[in-house]
């Protein structure tokens, strides 16, 4: 297929410069985007009396062909073609005639690739926040069945206080539904204008109403200068920082899993479809989901890395550079797309097992702070009742008891304050269900958590 550019040059490019100038291989994937903007800009030129009715109307019925066609597998897109408009434009004309290569007017393949690119992308985030309510939504049905299911919480990875297991995964919840916010405001932003009509970067002498085609696309306004509508990918990369965001969210909640299903944690266990095997030893259920989730998350930093590098030094306005931003943005979309698509059904098929997470909270003293804060409130200064506290950690470890278990007289030895009514005030579900501030573990927390979590994904739909 020859370049739509060829005319000033006297001899045909060498084939290893086509073959490592083509982007077709990875732009392919922009076809309906590339279509969409094409009857878009064809039908103003009509309307602005720049090209006439038959025309737009002859390529209208071409592009509308050819989309067909590749859609039902009648039509392959030519790995030959140095790129995906040239493919389209090109096999247009082959259908169409002579009305095919008036379909460029008023427009350089700088401005159509920053369209499509944003085309693609807004289509691609919408099917990843509906991927994120996915997994939302069973992280919360998860988090209300386990409202009641005391734990250990953790700092430095170390047993602190108690929570329950719906309070840890609402914590991912808030973090996920800020991701979807994060994405939704990056498409806003990328919404706000629109390149087409931009030209090369200096605009055309076209009369043409870029106004019309921002609106046709889905766009507020055009872009207000022509050189910015070109030059810049900091769409691509402000997408890629909100996916990144959202890896490490799931990467973090992948270390949680990890943890929480081995042996020596035993909180939840996965459903065996999400789980793989040794090939030496016969015990071992492997969660490779999460790792890999782990895994990918570096990939997608990188992802994010290769476009700040490519940005960083470029003058103004395209520059060829510019062609690596889609395969690291179409792999930091597929890559997250990937990842929620495998983890959110794993999530709503693990079981929770309560009573070892009850048991691991019992072991931990996690309720010495209660315990403190009984003396306090029994009139001792709170570091008197701290020191007392920790002593009393101490004898249990030494005496392999917790502090539930010490007797009435054992508590008596360590301070005369302690009355029967200790008992009540260390237990491990009346230390989560009295910490009933807001946003804390209590049961009617967490459900009210939950509740908020739910509307807030119902008003995103809306």
């Amino acid at each position: 297929m020859p370049q739509l550019w060829q005319g000033r040059a006297s001899k045909a490019v060498d084939d290893r410069v086509n073959d490592f100038n083509s982007s077709i291989r990875f732009d392919a994937r922009m076809l309906a985007e590339d279509i969409a903007g094409s009857l878009a800009h064809s039908a103003m030129l009509a309307r602005q009396g720049i090209i006439s009715e038959a025309d737009k109307d002859a390529i209208h019925a071409g592009l509308k062909s050819i989309l067909a066609d590749v859609e039902n597998g009648a039509l392959s897109v030519d790995p030959a073609a140095e790129d995906v408009h040239t493919f389209v434009e090109q096999t247009l004309t082959a259908r169409i005639g002579s009305a095919g290569k008036r379909l460029h007017t008023g427009r350089s393949r700088n401005d159509q690739v920053a369209l499509d690119l944003r085309l693609w992308l807004r289509g691609a985030c919408a099917g990843l926040q509906g991927q994120l309510s996915e997994l939302i939504g069973a992280l919360c049905a998860q988090a209300e069945a386990g409202a009641g299911y005391v734990m250990p919480g953790y700092t430095h990875l170390q047993r602190a206080q108690p929570v329950t297991f719906g309070h840890q995964l609402m914590a991912y919840v808030r973090m996920l539904l800020r991701d979807k916010g994060r994405l939704a405001d990056a498409v806003r932003r990328m919404d706000a204008e629109c390149p087409l009509g931009s030209g090369a970067l200096a605009g055309t002498t076209y009369p043409l109403d870029r106004f019309d085609t921002a609106a046709v696309l889905g766009f507020a306004a055009p872009c207000q200068n022509s050189i910015d509508g070109v030059s810049d990918r900091d769409f691509c990369v402000e997408i890629c920082a909100a996916l990144s965001l959202c890896m490490m969210h799931l990467s973090r909640l992948s270390e949680e899993i990890i943890l929480w299903c081995s042996w020596e944690f035993k909180f939840i266990e996965l459903d065996d479809a999400f789980t793989t095997g040794s090939s030496i030893m016969p015990q071992k259920k492997n969660p490779d989901v999460t790792e890999l989730i782990r895994g990918k998350t570096g990939r997608v930093y990188g992802d994010l890395n290769t476009l700040l590098t490519m940005m960083k030094g470029l003058p103004l306005a395209y520059d060829k550079d510019m062609q690596e931003d889609k395969e690291a943005i179409f792999d930091a979309v597929d890559t997250l797309a990937l990842c929620l698509k495998t983890l959110t059904p794993m999530l709503a098929t693990m079981t929770p097992l309560p009573a070892n997470m009850r048991a691991a909270a019992a072991r931990g003293f996690i309720n010495a702070t209660d315990c403190a804060d009984y003396l306090a409130k029994k009139g001792l200064p709170f570091r008197d009742a701290y020191k007392c506290t920790g002593s009393m950690v101490a004898f249990c470890i030494d005496h392999g008891k917790t502090l539930e278990e010490l007797t009435l007289d054992e508590f008596r030895t360590f301070s005369p304050l302690f009355e029967n009514d200790v008992y009540a005030a260390i237990d491990l579900t009346a230390c989560c269900e009295g910490r009933a501030s807001y946003g804390g573990p209590a049961k009617a927390s967490v459900l009210a958590q939950v509740k908020a979590a739910r509307e807030a994904l119902e008003a995103q739909h809306g």
